[in-house]
């Protein structure tokens, strides 16, 4: 069933409210080898079995989609990751900033349903992707989180650690560089510092140096009980 998320577009402050229908996580999307094994060997030490191939794109419930602050995951075992976030839509591409929260003990066994497990944060507010478009390569990703009280930088890179949008889509959909309206797509993400870990709260941020602006958004970890 399709969601309905409000986002505003910067700078321009405008809201749009966007029918997704389709929900994508591309993973295993470094565009460096060397810094895409580090992160298939920082997921393997976690248990996580190395994929057969790269990139894959798993779907995702489209009601997992959410730009809400509270979100609550099922123990205590997931964490987020710091992604960019393109969005299709009748007016061309959106891209914001989100975390892939993903459940690391169901990871170990099955990739496909610890993407499933957990929620899929992203920010209310985006910017036009044309607007990015001809200088994409000099944004820049981070992530903080916040452990015992203490927020702490837990991922810092720029978007060239990953594949171009337009390779991604490519590979998705072959022949096509853009999202057809009403689709979203977490396009990856940098190594942990310190490795993979839960934490009280995600903050994450997208960087534009070139028109000087940022994209922030953060949401706190709710922990469920597990009841076995």
């Amino acid at each position: 069933m399709p969601t309905t998320l409000e986002f505003t577009i910067d700078p321009e402050n405008t809201t749009r409210q966007i029918q997704i229908d389709n929900l994508v996580i591309a993973g295993w999307t470094g565009r460096n080898v060397e810094a895409l094994e580090k992160h298939i060997v920082e997921l393997e030490e976690l248990g996580v079995p190395r994929p057969s191939t790269v990139p894959c794109f798993y779907r995702v419930a489209t009601e997992q989609f959410i730009n809400g602050e509270e979100p609550q995951f099922l123990g205590e075992t997931s964490s987020g990751e710091v992604e960019f976030v393109l969005i299709g839509t009748d007016e061309g591409m959106l891209i914001g900033v989100g975390s892939d929260h993903t459940d690391r003990e169901v990871e170990t066994y099955s990739v496909p349903v610890s993407k499933q497990m957990c929620v899929k944060p992203v920010s209310s507010n985006v910017w036009r992707y044309d607007d990015v478009a001809d200088h994409f390569d000099d944004l820049l990703l981070r992530a903080w989180a916040t452990e015992n009280g203490e927020k702490k930088l837990y991922q810092d890179g720029g978007v060239t650690a990953m594949r171009p949008p337009e390779e991604l889509i490519g590979l998705y959909m072959p022949g096509e560089t853009k999202l057809p309206a009403g689709t979203a797509m977490y396009c990856g993400t940098l190594a942990a510092i310190g490795g993979i870990r839960p934490a009280q709260r995600f903050d994450v941020e997208i960087e534009d140096p070139v028109l000087g602006r940022k994209l922030s958004y953060g949401y706190n970890v709710n922990t469920l009980p597990v009841v076995t």
